[in-house]
């Protein structure tokens, strides 16, 4: 693989988070200092090493909290979406779909094509869930690995193995999920406990053993609606909490939260807090949770794209910006104040729920950074801006500056 170019040493007037205007300092691919920028100073020419952003806001790397590497089509002709009865009926078209679709394109070019365009628009860090299943065993796992090998100067990516079709339904998913934590996956699924397998404790003690016996994070895709889901929701924060794994759980879609009335929601939504159990929503148009109620009881809420361009639907760009919009949108999120929390989704929240290490814009953090098109958070989130620059340890992934600034 090329090495990445070196990026600029000194990024010039860049508006950070917090609204304040400095100058960066980059050294050995960390950002060494963050100097502000005086009152009524004139724009300072670029030269070499240096990248003038003119009050462009910079943003810490956006991080997709839920991909489907593996999944999706881009790099294979266009694929008309194919309409099914239901969640079992979808996962066997998928099946036959993805047999027609590999025979064009393999897994891991598809992977790579996907990963090349996050990191293009400033993502980082992706988790991508991976189906493991009796059809495709461990094939997807390996594949995304060679992806993720492939793209490893361009962003981060860690990988869920995800029992697609069920960890109880069908005989052999629990030994092949124990086989992919041994061969490089770092977190292990769950799906639909109750809707899916039918028996929540059966499934949850598969999922929370293989956790425990590994060392390994749990992201649980969780459909299931109303009471039913609310209950596997307390289940699992309750498993949480006695395994003493606050900080390493997360439920993906959690739909039943958009779906509870009080005082049901206070209580899931409190039991989830105290266990530390993070949600994940991608702004579905159904039902989504409550983003900001759940941020205000202390759920760590994280934003994802999930599927992009495959089976599931023929939508998705991979733009993380995008989907704060989305999610803006759908949770009526308007104020200044709650376009941040709409970024802090796909930045900081999505971060520590997949637990990356030393993020964010501070001295001595890796200089893994975005600049966009616009002078504030609340107009990145609401205004579609170009991406500027991206760096990732301090190389350049994408950089759209004035070519004399390197």
């Amino acid at each position: 693989m090329t090495a990445l170019p070196p990026g600029p040493q000194l990024l010039l007037d860049a508006t950070l988070p917090d609204g304040s205007r400095a100058d960066l300092r980059i050294d050995d691919g960390r950002i060494a200092a963050i100097t502000p920028v005086p009152a009524g100073r004139e724009r300072v020419d670029p030269g070499a090493g240096r990248a003038a952003l003119d009050g462009a806001v910079l943003l810490p790397a956006l991080v997709d909290g839920h991909a489907h590497l593996d999944k999706t089509f881009l790099g294979a002709p266009w694929q008309p979406h194919r309409a099914t009865a239901g969640l079992r009926e979808q996962i066997a078209a998928e099946r036959e779909l993805r047999r027609e679709v590999a025979e064009r394109a393999p897994v891991a070019d598809r992977a790579e094509a996907l990963a090349r365009r996050m990191a293009a628009l400033g993502t980082g860090f992706v988790r991508s869930h991976v189906d493991v299943d009796p059809d495709t065993g461990l094939d997807h796992l390996y594949a995304v690995l060679e992806a993720r090998e492939r793209v490893r100067e361009l962003l981060d990516v860690q990988l869920v193995a995800f029992p697609q079709s069920g960890v109880l339904a069908e005989p052999g998913v629990a030994g092949l999920l124990d086989a992919a934590l041994r061969e490089g996956a770092e977190l292990i699924g769950g799906l639909d406990p109750f809707g899916f397998d039918g028996d929540v404790d059966g499934q949850l003690d598969v999922v929370f053993g293989l956790a425990e016996r590994h060392g390994a994070g749990i992201d649980i895709h969780l459909h299931d609606g109303g009471e039913a889901g609310a209950a596997q929701l307390r289940a699992i924060a309750g498993r949480t909490a006695a395994l003493g794994l606050g900080g390493r759980v997360a439920v993906s879609h959690a739909y039943c939260l958009g779906q509870l009335a009080e005082p049901e929601l206070t209580r899931t939504a409190s039991a989830l807090a105290r266990a530390g159990v993070a949600v994940m929503t991608n702004g579905p148009a159904r039902t989504m949770p409550p983003v900001k109620l759940l941020h205000e009881l202390g759920v760590l809420v994280f934003a994802g794209s999930d599927n992009i361009r495959d089976a599931w639907w023929p939508y998705g760009t991979g733009d993380m910006l995008e989907r704060a919009t989305v999610i803006g949108l759908q949770g009526e999120l308007m104020t200044d104040q709650e376009l941040v929390l709409a970024a802090e989704l796909a930045t900081v929240n999505a971060a520590r729920a997949l637990g990356v290490e030393e993020y964010g814009i501070a001295v001595g953090r890796p200089a893994n950074l975005v600049a966009v098109a616009a002078h504030s958070v609340p107009e990145a989130v609401a205004a579609h801006p170009e991406r500027l620059l991206v760096l990732h340890r301090g190389r350049t992934v994408l950089d759209r500056l004035d070519p004399l600034s390197q």
